[in-house]
């Protein structure tokens, strides 16, 4: 579990192709310093498994699902990523409970300057914007963003001075691809809503049947 705070701005060494999967080796000297084999790295969101390490970088490996979910696709030797080890047990929530599972990708549309921060509107698919509410929490690229403005296929984000120096976000410019994660707890209340318990009526069918008057001329206990 991460808290969507970029811990390093790290750099892609080199990537090998593995059939429909690839090898990425990064420099990350801060979140390396006590990695160890099988710990997980969040890169631009998204966890990954460390296979080696030495010397200040990392190796992880990239299935095909992740490449296909994500913009880990598009990374080349030389592009920057933003990196995050997993929060301490105990540790502060600085951000919000980020899993570092990419739900898909957005598009930055617009960036619009102000005298020390900027606005930076993000296209996103439809199957994501229900997530997305108007002071509501969003990682995008593995930074944990407050939602400024919601619409129907887009969403605002403000990001100040820190953020615009330390992560990939202050170079992200329009037409670029991002990787979005939105709250997970959002997912969880609308899969209860809907679903419920196998073989019974949900919390919300079973508040719409209490709700809904009789049929029958009787009358509601």
């Amino acid at each position: 579990m991460f808290t969507g705070i970029v811990e390093e701005l790290g750099e892609v060494v080199a990537v090998e192709e593995h059939g429909d999967s690839r090898r990425f080796r990064l420099r990350g000297p801060l979140v390396t310093a006590d990695a160890g084999h099988g710990d997980s790295i969040a890169v631009n969101g998204v966890c990954l498994t460390v296979v080696d390490h030495g010397d200040g970088e990392f190796t992880a490996d990239v299935m095909a699902e992740t490449l296909h979910r994500t913009g880990l696709g598009a990374l080349r030797p030389g592009a920057r990523v933003n990196l995050e080890r997993p929060m301490a047990l105990g540790g502060r929530l600085g951000g919000h409970l980020v899993q570092g599972h990419v739900d898909g990708t957005g598009v930055v549309t617009h960036r619009e300057r102000g005298d020390l921060w900027e606005v930076v509107r993000i296209a996103l698919p439809q199957a994501l914007a229900r997530y997305v509410v108007e002071k509501g929490s969003i990682t995008v690229d593995g930074v944990s963003l407050t939602v400024v403005e919601a619409a129907a296929d887009s969403f605002t984000v403000s990001l100040i001075p820190a953020t615009l120096e330390l992560t990939t976000l202050g170079r992200r410019q329009p037409g670029e691809t991002v990787n979005l994660e939105v709250d997970v707890l959002a997912k969880y209340v609308e899969r209860l809503l809907t679903h419920g318990a196998p073989g019974s009526a949900g919390p919300w069918q079973a508040f719409a049947a209490a709700a809904t008057p009789p049929t029958d001329g009787g009358t509601t206990p």
